[in-house]
């Protein structure tokens, strides 16, 4: 009896209850084979501008691969290769591996954060951005 190997690209995201909404990604988990697109979905209902794409891999921590300032302005991160993002609501950004392949088998994490001006001392005229809080979701 011949055994095949199928070639898997295993994706496993971080995600929350639907319900008590903040930061949710779907899908959840994802086996899908090799060289096939795959769309991953990011929604927050805070209302921010910025969104943000990570992977995590074993003893490389979180590293970027695109963010977006608001809608329709996505930048590259640190590792953009073998991906796109989208986002043409305040409220989404997906992330879609063109072909996906076993080296992007991976935790993946999407994060919101506001963005927001803050007055400076020297001049209530000029603005800078403050300080970020960044939303990952919950587990």
């Amino acid at each position: 009896m011949r055994v095949r190997l199928i070639s898997a690209v295993v994706l496993c995201f971080l995600g929350t209850d639907l319900v008590d909404m903040e930061v949710t990604q779907m899908p959840r988990y994802l086996v899908t084979r090799m060289e096939e697109g795959v769309l991953l979905e990011c929604a927050q209902d805070l209302g921010h501008e910025r969104m943000y794409w990570y992977r995590q891999d074993p003893d490389l921590g979180l590293r970027l691969i695109y963010f977006s300032y608001d809608v329709d302005s996505n930048s590259e991160g640190d590792i953009p290769k073998g991906y796109m993002v989208s986002r043409k609501k305040r409220e989404h950004f997906s992330l879609i591996l063109k072909s996906a392949q076993t080296n992007q088998t991976s935790v993946y994490f999407c994060a919101s954060s506001l963005s927001q001006l803050c007055t400076t001392t020297s001049s209530p005229h000029k603005k800078r951005p403050c300080g970020k809080e960044v939303f990952l979701p919950r587990g």
